[in-house]
C-alpha cells in the first residue's frame, strides 16, 4: 500500500475514478470475494462484461486494482482482477496539501 499522501493529480484520478456506483461496486465484490475473473464479476454485478472491461480499465489506470493473467487448465486465458490495498485520508487539510502537485492534465480527471 501507497504510504505518502497522493498528489494532486492521483487524488483527482482516485476521486474521480471512485464517484462512479458500478467502480464502487466492483471494488466491493473483489474486497469481499477476493480475485476473480471478468466473467465471474459480470455475472455477481448483473453488467455485461463489456461494460465491466470499462470499469475495470478505468480502476486499473487509477491503481485501484491489478491484473494478473492465468491460462486455465483448459487452455483458456483468464484475467483475474484483485483490489490494491488502498487508503486516503480526506481532510480539507490534505485537500489543501495535495493542490500545489496539480497539474493541467490531473484537472481533467476521469469522465463518468
Amino acid at each position: 500500500m501507497k504510504t505518502s499522501p497522493p498528489t494532486g493529480d492521483e487524488l483527482v484520478l482516485m476521486l474521480a475514478t471512485l464517484a462512479n456506483p458500478h467502480r464502487l461496486r466492483v471494488v466491493a465484490v473483489l474486497v469481499t470475494g477476493g480475485r476473480a475473473y471478468v466473467s465471474q464479476l459480470a455475472r455477481e454485478l448483473g453488467i455485461s462484461r463489456a461494460l465491466l472491461q470499462v470499469h475495470l480499465k478505468k480502476l486499473e489506470a487509477a491503481g485501484l486494482v491489478s491484473a494478473q493473467m492465468e491460462i486455465s487448465p483448459e487452455g483458456k486465458a483468464m484475467k483475474f482482477y484483485e483490489v490494491t490495498p488502498f487508503a486516503v485520508h480526506l481532510t480539507p487539510e490534505s485537500i489543501a496539501a495535495a493542490i500545489p502537485t496539480l497539474t493541467v492534465a490531473g484537472e481533467k480527471g476521469v469522465d463518468g
